[in-house]
């Protein structure tokens, strides 16, 4: 039976350290309806990213917060129902950025950026992956290694956040391009799930008694390329150990995203030293990669050079519980939200 309402979770407070179920809420609208030139989507599929924790703060950022009594913000897979755009058809499968929300409308530009709207081919791969491997995390994970990393064969990539949706692809495109990959993840499960099931050389737990001696047993010719994803005692223990010429990409800082007040900073003293350089980049500034790295991941998940694991929740109303999840570190792989059945599977 067609649904009759838009079904959506809006943000209710500013969460003051870690988001709890409260800080949410959920409201029904009626469903939009497009204009000339845009299409109404069914969202089959939500994306849940550690950024979002930073949308939900009202300070100044690279992007607007989400407003209090506005819907949480997120890409989504949905399918078309209804068109008033000659490009798209009911029953098209598309990617975007619909939010936490069961239905949305999309405005169709005249060349699709990178997160959408963009027509999925569900022949080509799952529609699921382009919020993943195939999507914005996989890309991430592809700009900042290969652009600003730079690995070259033999030298030794670390990546925190090993387990996640964007450190498991750069472990992989590090050893694609003939690096070492360890990386640095939570549990004993998560280590052996990228070791075992994804090939990194090593990994060790952030948790460890001893995070830098850990390391250094794992790397023991240094660190050529550490690529952040959390920030805090991670990037301490990895400062100290970096080979002259290192190559830092700052994706993220997870481990602060909730702190009420931030924590002392590394020793910057060793950048000079060792000449590091260290460059934050957000992934949307790179759209003109978008070729490249479709062409290129598409291949190596075909040959299963890139693998990758979906954390599936089932329904809208439980994103905020995988969202709090998620940022304390109990997904693995990617974490979704299933909102509706999908067609294709």
């Amino acid at each position: 039976m067609p649904a009759t309402s838009n079904r959506r979770i809006l943000l209710k407070n500013r969460p003051a350290g870690d988001p709890r179920p409260s800080d949410f809420e959920i409201s029904e609208a009626p469903i939009p309806r497009p204009s000339d030139g845009e299409i109404l989507c069914r969202t089959l599929w939500l994306s849940l990213d550690p950024y979002m924790r930073g949308r939900m703060k009202d300070v100044k950022s690279y992007a607007a917060p989400v407003e209090i009594g506005g819907v949480m913000v997120g890409g989504t897979v949905s399918e078309v129902v209804e068109s008033n755009h000659p490009g798209f058809k009911a029953g098209d499968f598309v990617l975007g950025y619909g939010g936490w929300q069961t239905h949305h409308v999309a405005r169709a530009a005249a060349k699709p950026g990178p997160f959408g709207p963009l027509k999925l081919d569900p022949k080509a791969a799952p529609i699921s992956t382009a919020l993943g491997v195939l999507g914005m995390p996989g890309m991430t994970a592809y700009v900042g290694l290969l652009d600003i990393g730079q690995p070259k064969p033999g030298e030794t990539v670390v990546v925190s956040a090993a387990a996640g949706a964007v450190g498991s692809a750069v472990g992989q495109l590090a050893r694609i391009k003939g690096a070492r990959a360890i990386g640095v993840a939570g549990s004993p499960e998560k280590c052996d799930y990228v070791v075992k099931e994804l090939g990194f050389d090593a990994c060790v737990s952030y948790r460890s008694p001893d995070l830098g001696g850990a390391l250094k047993e794992a790397c023991p010719k240094g660190i050529d390329v550490y690529f952040d994803n959390v920030g805090g005692d991670v990037l301490n223990a990895v400062m100290p150990q970096l080979n002259p010429f290192a190559r830092i990409p700052l994706c993220g800082h997870i481990a602060q995203y909730s702190a009420t007040e931030l924590p002392p900073g590394p020793n910057l003293g060793v950048v000079v030293g060792m000449r590091v350089k260290i460059q934050g980049f957000i992934v949307s500034d790179h759209a003109d990669r978008l070729g490249d790295f479709l062409r290129e991941a598409s291949a190596w998940v075909r040959d299963g050079r890139l693998k990758y694991h979906e954390d599936v929740a089932d329904g809208l109303e439980n994103a905020p519980q995988a969202f709090i999840g998620l940022l304390r570190g109990k997904n693995l792989g990617k974490q979704l939200v299933r909102v509706a059945p999908d067609p294709t599977r």
